[in-house]
């Protein structure tokens, strides 16, 4: 083994150790975003892969009722005791590559968990759940290909631990419940998801973003669901 491949090696491990004692959430951190792409106050709301609910409680503020849905029944029970009796947010256990939750609605959004589902059929099975002008919100994970996602990698390498120390005050910390969910590695690249996304949903808005991630935002046509 080479001194520059030792030293890599090194640094990873010492990056991946003080990520893991100043841990924080990849997800909950686009969250503003995503509420940024919705109105301010709307009907019905679906949070697909809703974790502990964070993002659900969030939507709650603006929507009529939130059905948040998860396939870990045990991640589902911490969020229902995390979330106020009185909140018109309610969650069920529920696999997305199923059936939803009888819609339309207002809003979808889906953090963090399309790459653990058939993309083409849950993407189009989202679309047709929404009403005449709803908004799905989509942040997902795609597999890195490419100099532009690999220089986006090593942005996001450099700001992860920075922002580690940032969000927990410079302390050690054990991972948030939101952190403690099912993980799966992408398998389609972005540029896949793209060119799919933009054929099942004419109009999709979609880019590369930090830490990751990639976004999707598409609005319906006010007019019938898509089908």
């Amino acid at each position: 083994m080479s001194v520059s491949t030792t030293f890599t090696a090194r640094l990873l491990g010492a990056l991946h150790r003080f990520n893991a004692a100043h841990p924080w959430d990849h997800n909950a951190h686009h969250h503003r975003w995503v509420l940024r792409q919705l109105p301010r106050r709307f009907g019905a709301a679906l949070d697909v892969g809703c974790g502990s609910g964070e993002l659900a409680r969030l939507l709650g503020r603006r929507a009529r009722e939130v059905h948040g849905i998860d396939a870990d029944a045990e991640i589902v029970a911490r969020a229902r005791e995390s979330t106020d009796a009185a909140a018109s947010v309610r969650y069920s256990v529920a696999d997305a590559s199923g059936p939803l939750p009888a819609g339309p609605y207002d809003v979808i959004t889906c953090v963090a968990v399309l790459h653990h589902l058939p993309f083409t059929e849950t993407l189009t099975r989202l679309g047709q759940q929404l009403t005449p002008g709803g908004t799905l919100v989509v942040v997902g994970c795609a597999r890195a290909s490419g100099p532009v996602d690999h220089a986006l990698g090593l942005v996001a390498l450099a700001l992860n631990p920075l922002l580690g120390w940032a969000k927990n005050r410079g302390r050690a910390a054990h991972p948030p419940v939101s952190m403690t969910a099912r993980t799966r590695e992408p398998e389609m690249t972005f540029a896949e998801i793209s060119r799919a996304a933009r054929r099942l949903l004419p109009g999709a808005r979609l880019r590369r973003r930090l830490f990751w991630r990639y976004t999707l935002v598409w609005r319906a046509p006010a007019g019938p669901p898509v089908r």
